[in-house]
């Protein structure tokens, strides 16, 4: 170490001793910057760098060397390096070049943008008196927002908002004086104020760069997002200031279409409504993303409330009232009423906190059903002015929106207007989810209103699908939502769900570029038919109470009970499994954005929280038959209500307390110690999205329902169960299905991108030269294996670096057979069909997040191990080249192994430079191997 800052210290002297010797300015230019580059090598040089740099930003040097030297030193603190050597001097220099108007704007904005890294720098909460520059820099800052210098003002109100955020509000005395913090609602007035001055001109002018300004509109609007991020209570407020500004945007759209009017009867050539709807519909596309996620962060904070719906009606209104928009722009806005998803919450807090006897839930409800209407009937214009592209852009929105009706309905009807095979096959499978949503929707939907499904028996636009004879199937749902018995209609949804993964993968074989979407499919129908199985036994236990109930004066047999333990312990365990299948997904798609996964991962947690609800719906631990319960998941598929539970609360860890806390006391009914609560998985992490509360919501109820119940079971004698605790648990279970069936449900944004997946492929083959015909190896030896991993599909614009790669290869006594064991014959099984993907990739999640632990890798990149059941699994890690390719060795302790063929399962990983585990599918045969007598 010595040594080596020696050398560099040596270095820059002799470096520094040129710059200063220099009259050749592009020298000393190209010197700072390595100079600059060599103290970031040795931070015992950064002090030294630091106050040279600061040196030469003095009004005697030349401008573009203050501007590399400035340059230079952001770049400093943007490597974390310079926040220790803050000084006077380092804000008085910053100070003069911001109120400096004769300097160039863009050494201002740099200057600014220090400060603001400056301040990302100081821990949260400050005090002004903790900054002796604090008056000044608030002064300097203010004035900054204020310039008529548009990149200059940004970057100022960026820097304000950062002090609102990192700075106590209260007023102190500084070294300069009063010190006043601005309240966070002056600086949303300011904001907005900007972005009304940068909006106007564009609508008025067809000179002006509206790509630029649309950039700095979204720049400030992300401001916005983050005071409304740390004061939620400034919700109402900055949604009433956007509906301001669509009012303006809409009054100068009328007049500008009355203009335009004019001049087409003196001058036709000069008309220019078609880009002027374009920019427009661009910029209130712009303000439907912000209020999107603004209501996000309104629902993280629980702060949804019905001002924040008045706003957003308000604002609604004012886009539909206004023509000179498309329908593809009042869509997008009237979904913003019709989620459900979003408004759920509120309607659920509403209800707890008024303790009111549901009336503001139907009003609130009714409105948001009957606006359904309206969403419909512009989406019925698109179709008859044949918008087809708005159209499917529409029902991919309103999918992802969970605005179901819409969605079939606009999916529907482009199946008839396309001519590729390709596109038809594809709207008939997202048309045949959209159905299966929309039935699941309509079974809650109709108890407050169904005039959607009036509208659409009425208009003369029916769904078709063709060959399929779901035509049919529609008018039989119209007869079953009514039911109190829901499995009819969950029957036709499910197969709809079937038949959309089935359409696909009859539609696309030879590639896996629709891999996403059929897997997705697949675990929405497992979850379906779970559920559907839970209805039937749910059915048959109320079916023989009534039988039984003179006979055996309403008591059911052990022998009943332990039956009906069995089917539902059964599908419970299926039920956790799921969840991980689900969480699998959310881990083999490198690139797919955080909001579709986290959308993933509610669904795990679902489907989580029914395995415990199932799981202990009928537990009744003083059965003496009851330990010899078994989850009927095949021997390698181990499962216990203890592994129930800790499922759970890995994911609510971060969640909520309280149904932790309850979790906890209901360990402790079959002896789970709470030491194991604290371990969660990365991928299970969940962010507060609108419909993990939602769950967390049910959780809530079913978990303090599942308690008390339990408190009830411990009275049951072992030779009779009373009947009344087989109802009361079959009708909480009952009630929890349908509180999670009735969370709207949303599709992954994920889904709509249709691309191959980035994948792996392991090639296999023996080290022993002498095997030319396969591989083999001979009884009571081990097997000794060359590795070839080439990874596929990776696209250049991935968004992460992947940095390390792993790899399992599993080996069970399971023989292959005669038919199976030419290795020419392909065996690939899809990830969800195959038994064991589940457990093979989190044993190797397992093993990699040991290997972060370790310091010695080396020495854990050949583990391997042999279970209980005669197993092998050996773990491998991959150096990979530029092109995607890495070769390692193994060995496969199969001495064990009687004589016969046996077939290898492999899966591989990565992680990137995030330190995010991803798991590459595999995307060829898995090998065969053969041991010989």
């Amino acid at each position: 170490m010595g040594c080596s800052y020696s050398v560099a210290k040596r270095a820059y002297k002799t470096g520094l001793k040129l710059v200063l010797d220099s009259s050749d300015e592009d020298f000393l230019v190209a010197m700072l910057t390595s100079l600059s580059k060599l103290a970031y090598k040795s931070t015992l040089l950064i002090s030294e760098q630091v106050d040279f740099l600061l040196h030469l930003l003095n009004r005697e040097k030349a401008l573009h060397i203050q501007a590399t030297a400035l340059r230079c030193l952001y770049l400093t603190f943007v490597k974390g390096m310079g926040q220790s050597l803050i000084s006077a001097t380092l804000f008085r220099a910053l100070f003069n070049i911001v109120e400096e108007a004769e300097l160039p704007s863009t050494m201002q904005c740099e200057a600014l943008k220090l400060l603001h890294k400056i301040l990302l720098g100081r821990p949260p909460n400050l005090s002004c008196a903790d900054m002796p520059e604090f008056a000044e820099l608030l002064r300097i800052v203010d004035n900054a927002s204020r310039s008529p210098i548009i990149s200059k003002s940004i970057v100022a109100i960026l820097v304000l908002v950062e002090i609102v955020i990192k700075f106590q509000r209260r007023v102190e005395m500084g070294s300069g004086g009063v010190c006043t913090l601005p309240m966070p609602s002056e600086v949303v007035s300011l904001i907005m104020d900007r972005i009304t001055l940068l909006v106007k001109p564009i609508l008025c002018s067809c000179q002006f760069n509206h790509v630029k300004v649309f950039e700095q509109v979204q720049s400030l609007l992300s401001l916005l997002l983050l005071l409304v991020g740390e004061h939620p209570d400034l919700g109402v407020l900055v949604l009433n200031k956007v509906h301001y500004l669509i009012e303006d945007l809409v009054d100068t759209c009328t007049t500008m279409a009355g203009r335009q009017a004019d001049s087409a009867v003196n001058n036709p050539v000069e008309i220019r409504g078609e880009r002027d709807q374009t920019i427009n519909s661009k910029l209130i596309f712009i303000l439907n993303r912000f209020v999107v996620s603004c209501l996000e962060i309104l629902n993280k904070a629980g702060t949804l409330t019905n001002q924040v719906f008045d706003k957003v009606k308000l604002l609604v209104q004012s886009v539909h009232h206004c023509s000179f928009f498309d329908c593809y722009t009042h869509i997008i806005y009237s979904l913003l009423l019709d989620t459900r998803t979003v408004w759920i919450c509120m309607i659920n807090r509403n209800d707890e906190a008024r303790g009111d006897d549901g009336n503001f839930h139907t009003c609130l409800q009714d409105f948001i059903d009957k606006h359904e209407l309206l969403t419909l009937e512009f989406a019925k214009k698109m179709l008859i002015h044949r918008d087809t592209w708005p159209a499917y852009r529409a029902g991919m929105y309103a999918a992802c929106q969970g605005a179901w009706v819409t969605a079939s309905f606009l999916f529907g009807q482009l199946i008839m207007k396309v001519q590729s095979d390709i596109f038809s096959c594809w709207l008939k499978s997202v048309s045949h989810l959209a159905h299966s949503q929309r039935i699941i929707q309509l079974l809650f939907l109709t108890k407050h209103d169904s005039s959607s499904v009036d509208w659409l028996e009425t208009k003369e636009l029916p769904i078709t699908f063709s060959e399929d004879n779901l035509c049919e199937i529609e008018k039989d749902v119209a007869g079953i939502i009514d039911e109190p018995n829901h499995s009819q209609a969950l029957v036709v949804a499910y197969q709809s769900l079937i038949s959309a993964e089935r359409t696909l993968e009859t539609a696309f074989t030879s590639t896996n570029v629709f891999f996403f979407q059929r897997w997705f499919l697949a675990l929405r129908a497992k979850l379906l038919g779970a559920v559907m199985e839970i209805f039937r036994v749910l059915s048959t236990i109320q079916s023989e109470q009534k039988t039984n109930n003179d006979a055996l004066v309403r008591k059911c047999t052990i022998v009943d009970s332990i039956k009906f333990l069995q089917q539902i312990t059964q599908i419970s365990f299926q039920l956790k499994r799921l969840s991980q299948e689900f969480d699998l997904i959310a881990t083999s798609f490198i690139g797919i954005d955080s909001k579709s996964s986290n959308i993933i991962k509610a669904v795990a947690l679902n489907c989580s929280l029914l395995a415990v609800s199932a799981g202990f719906a009928f537990y009744i631990p003083s059965l003496p038959a009851y330990q010899n319960l078994t989850c009927g998941l095949g021997s390698s598929q181990k499962c216990s209500h203890a592994m129930l539970i800790q499922n759970l609360v890995g994911r609510l860890w971060n969640l909520d307390h309280e149904v932790t806390s309850n979790l906890g006391m209901l360990a402790e009914v079959i002896g789970l110690s709470k030491n194991c609560f604290h371990l969660q998985s990365k991928n299970q992490i969940l962010d507060s999205s609108c419909e993990v509360k939602n769950i967390v919501d049910v959780c809530n109820y079913a978990v303090s329902g599942i308690v008390c119940w339990q408190n009830e079971a411990k009275m049951v004698q072992d030779d009779k169960i009373r009947s009344e605790v087989i109802t009361n648990g079959s009708q909480l279970l009952l009630n929890i299905i349908l509180k999670l069936m009735n969370i709207p449900f949303r599709v992954p944004k994920f889904f709509f991108k249709v691309r191959p997946c980035v994948g792996s492929e392991l090639f296999i083959s023996s080290a022993d030269v002498r095997n030319v015909d396969g591989i083999s190896v001979s009884t009571g030896f081990p097997l000794s294996l060359n590795l070839c991993l080439q990874l596929k599909n990776v696209p250049p614009d991935l968004p992460v670096r992947l940095t390390k790669f792993y790899c399992i290869l599993h080996c069970s006594q399971k023989l292959v057979l005669d038919g199976q064991s030419n290795e020419k014959t392909p065996w690939s099984p899809q990830p969800w069909e195959d038994s064991d993907v589940v457990e093979i990739n989190e044993m190797l999640f397992q093993y990699v997040t040991e290997c972060t632990k370790r310091t010695n890798y080396r020495k854990c990149f050949r583990d391997g191990d042999i279970n209980n059941d005669g197993a092998v699994t050996v773990f491998v890690h991959f150096e990979l080249s530029a092109r995607g390719q890495g070769f390692s060795n193994c060995l496969l302790d199969v001495s064990h192994f009687p004589v016969g063929s046996y077939r290898i399962k492999w899966h591989c990983c990565c992680i990137d430079s995030q330190g995010s585990y991803w798991s590459l599918l595999p995307l060829n045969a898995e090998p065969v191997f053969t041991v010989l007598s």
